[in-house]
């Protein structure tokens, strides 16, 4: 009864009325159920010897405060209904008498096993705009409640008065069930409002004015057909003002025409004269009539209110989404019709979501991504589902950033045809920029793992992996593949004699001799390992890479690297040269040993000078170095 609590006039209540609200509440349920039973009485015997009322809405009330009020207090409620009742009747026959007892106690019987049926929860409330708790009120408090306490009354009557239990038990449910079925929702529906000021009656006044009249023009006896006039006006204020006003229109048509039906009056009873057709009859379909009307429009006007909520609800969070979403959401067709861009593309690009929707399809994407966009934008119409797509895309200053778009087929919900895509776009600038730190610094490692840190050759990796492709090249195209093994003359001496720190210049320098000399893209020349140094040269023969060492050697000694303790003053070098054309049953192995023999040769014969130990032409003498004596005279010219 928490809607009964607060005021009606939307204001906070008075302090004493907080404190005794439970009492008032008790005290204007005694006073309400009295004038429904004094108003529902007075024609109990009519000149058509009705013994029960048409329409009882007293239990109808008394079940509106028990699916209101909290279980503890149903034991009150009850109790003053009760007095009501007996307090009502008493007022009317001036007396109090037994069959009152019995038939209120059934009455209260009756409400509440209506209530006790329809309320599982104490926390439950009414709810008649839904179509399973309808059904569960037409079933429990509209059926089987009035048809248990009228079997009661007639096994009373039947023992008491002799009287047909037929048909008092269909008297019972019929007046019984009509006033509930309209008195229980428009108690509760007045009851639940908070505010007396909810409906605008200024605006809304022609509603009540029309009413009177129509219950006016409907009292007349030649003016039957009047009556159904009474429908759609029901509809009519139930669109405008709501079930709870609708339900007290029915209501009140309901007591007005059962009165003037008791006591002969009205168009129900005018009809009976003509047709010989019961009026109560005539009455109780009108008012089943009106519910089914009323509870049908209201049951298909909160599914409305319900879907058009749930989709209220879809789009607060679609926008909820869209808008705090960093990243853009696009919706466009496969010819690049964008048809709507989510605000976040303001953000990223600087454009606003209407200059997206009017440019181009493809006019933002950089020009070298042009073709990949187009080919993923094929992927979809053709079937995919889905891809992602790494592109460049024009801000509104010019400045191209980095965006992955997540593209999906968007399909007709009944047919299934590709009708679009869905794009999600976000900015991964970021993630380019790391990912080319990464490639740089992975690539700056490789060069460190196949580079010597001392003079910037190649180290003896990429010696091994480079003569190895060469070899496996060479077998393919039949070419000769040459290698010349460099060793400085004497450099533990030299060591020992100038230090390390000199020894590394020294090794410097003829690395620096050696790139001078190889300068072919396909050559490699590489640290084989201390003072050893190592050239592969691709395609090259015998007197090709004899050439190639020469002038290695000729560019070493125009450094005039001081050697004291060299026979010639100066640091020399020695060359062992090999070239074979690779063949099955050889390696590359074969190679480097031909190279280290003849370089070895070129040790033992004197050092300083270039030995060939060469496959094809073993037969070749060791070339002589160029003696120190023509290196001074080319110095001195």
């Amino acid at each position: 009864m928490r809607g009964m609590q607060a005021s009606m006039n939307g204001r906070p209540p008075i302090p004493w009325l907080r404190k005794h609200g439970f009492a008032v509440r008790l005290a204007r349920c005694f006073v309400v159920v009295t004038l429904a039973t004094i108003l529902a009485n007075p024609f109990a015997h009519s000149e058509y010897e009705i013994t029960t009322n048409v329409i009882w809405v007293t239990n109808g009330i008394m079940l509106a405060y028990l699916l209101l009020a909290p279980r503890w207090h149903w034991l009150a409620y009850l109790s003053v209904g009760l007095a009501a009742m007996l307090a009502g009747n008493a007022v009317i026959a001036g007396r109090f008498l037994m069959t009152d007892l019995v038939g209120n106690g059934l009455n209260i019987c009756e409400v509440l096993i209506g209530a006790l049926l329809l309320r599982r929860r104490s926390a439950e409330l009414p709810r008649f705009t839904q179509s399973g708790y309808l059904l569960r009120f037409l079933c429990f408090a509209v059926l089987a409640a009035p048809l248990a306490a009228g079997s009661g009354s007639a096994l009373y009557a039947f023992f008491s008065l002799h009287a047909a239990p037929g048909h008092t038990i269909l008297l019972w449910v019929v007046s019984d069930g009509m006033g509930t079925i309209v008195a229980t929702p428009a108690i509760v529906a007045l009851f639940l409002t908070r505010s007396r000021n909810s409906i605008d009656w200024q605006h809304y006044w022609i509603y009540p004015a029309i009413l009177v009249g129509v219950t006016i023009g409907a009292c007349a006896k030649a003016a039957f057909p009047l009556v159904f006039l009474i429908f759609p006006l029901l509809v009519l204020i139930l669109l405008r003002l709501g079930l709870r006003w609708s339900t007290m229109a029915l209501l009140y048509f309901a007591v007005a025409f059962d009165l003037l039906t008791l006591k002969g009056l009205g168009p129900f009873a005018a009809f009976a004269v003509f047709k010989s057709v019961d009026p109560v009859v005539l009455l109780e379909f009108f008012v089943v009539a009106g519910m089914i009307v009323l509870y049908s429009v209201s049951v298909v006007l909160e599914q409305e209110k319900t879907t058009e909520r749930k989709l209220q609800k879809i789009v607060a969070q679609h926008a909820l989404v869209t808008e705090n979403s960093r990243d853009v959401i696009v919706l466009a067709d496969f010819h690049g019709n964008r048809s709507y861009v989510s605000p976040a593309v303001q953000d990223l690009l600087g454009w606003s979501a209407e200059e997206v929707v009017n440019q181009g399809s493809y006019m933002l994407i950089h020009p070298d991504d042009l073709l990949k966009a187009q080919a993923a934008v094929r992927q979809l119409f053709s079937g995919a589902e889905g891809l992602l797509l790494e592109s460049r895309i024009r801000k509104k200053n010019g400045e191209y950033i980095w965006i992955e778009a997540s593209l999906r087929t968007v399909r007709h919900p009944t047919t299934g045809a590709p009708t679009g895509i869905l794009n999600m776009v976000r900015d991964i600038s970021e993630r380019k920029q790391a990912e080319q730190k990464l490639q740089e610094a992975y690539k700056a490692v490789e060069t460190l793992a196949i580079t010597d840190a001392l003079t910037g050759l190649a180290n003896r990796r990429q010696f091994d992996l480079c003569i190895t492709n060469e070899w496996r090249r060479g077998l393919r195209d039949r070419n000769p593949l040459a290698m010349l093994l460099i060793d400085v003359d004497l450099f533990k001496s030299y060591n020992d004699t100038y230090g390390h720190v000199r020894g590394d210049s020294c090794l410097k320098q003829i690395a620096e001799a050696a790139l001078d000399v190889v300068a072919r893209p396909g050559d490699l020349v590489a640290r084989f390992g201390g003072e050893e140094f190592a050239v592969i040269l691709p395609n090259t023969g015998c007197e090709g890479a004899l050439q190639v060492a020469n002038d290695i050697c000729d560019g070493v000694r125009r450094r005039n690297l001081e050697h004291s303790t060299n026979p010639l003053g100066v640091l020399t070098i020695s060359v062992g040269c090999a070239s074979m054309v690779p063949s099955l049953g050889q390696q590359a192995i074969n190679l480097i040993e031909l190279a280290d023999e003849a370089l070895y040769t070129a040790k033992r014969n004197g050092r300083n000078q270039v030995c060939v130990g060469n496959a094809m032409a073993s037969s070749a003498a060791a070339a002589p170095a160029v003696e120190l004596s023509e290196l001074s005279i080319a110095k001195s010219a």
